[in-house]
């Protein structure tokens, strides 16, 4: 039998301005993550779409996750594939391309653009090619149906 692993999160809206949604324009999108034994997050729908700038949007979130997914698996094939990172950054970027139809639309691409510093000249190559890896291993990635380039930097410390 396969192995499971389960996630659970609550959704709760927070923007009933008094009629609820009576019209289009009568609510507002925020609402709260939450999740047993962790702060909520603060979220709300894309500003394109009458969210609040100042709080996390889903298609942000998805961005973030496939970012997360893919720093996580990277450092560990470093870990097991002798590379020492020293620091990691990225600056994910996720495109999402409106229906035609005006009825919704999709994430599209996200490009991920990890700096990495890695702990001697040796590694560099190794450290490159490690990014390529990581797409058959993140859950994530695995999970989702756009593609994921990866545009990575490396330094060395």
């Amino acid at each position: 039998m396969a192995e499971t692993h389960t996630y659970d999160v609550a959704i709760e809206w927070t923007g009933n301005l008094g009629s609820g949604t009576d019209t289009y324009r009568s609510f507002s999108r925020a609402h709260e993550v939450l999740a047993t034994g962790k702060p909520p997050i603060a979220a709300s729908s894309d500003p394109a779409f009458r969210g609040d700038p100042s709080r996390w949007n889903p298609e942000e979130l998805l961005v973030a996750s496939v970012a997360q997914c893919h720093m996580l698996w990277y450092l560990h094939l470093c870990a097991v594939g002798g590379v020492t990172v020293v620091d990691y950054e990225d600056r994910a970027h996720g495109v999402m391309t409106m229906d035609a139809s005006g009825g919704g639309g999709q994430l599209t691409e996200v490009v991920l653009r990890p700096e990495v510093t890695v702990a001697e000249a040796s590694m560099v190559d190794t450290a490159r090619a490690l990014h390529g890896e990581v797409h058959a291993v993140c859950f994530i990635a695995r999970s989702v149906n756009f593609p994921i380039r990866h545009e990575p930097v490396i330094r060395v410390q």
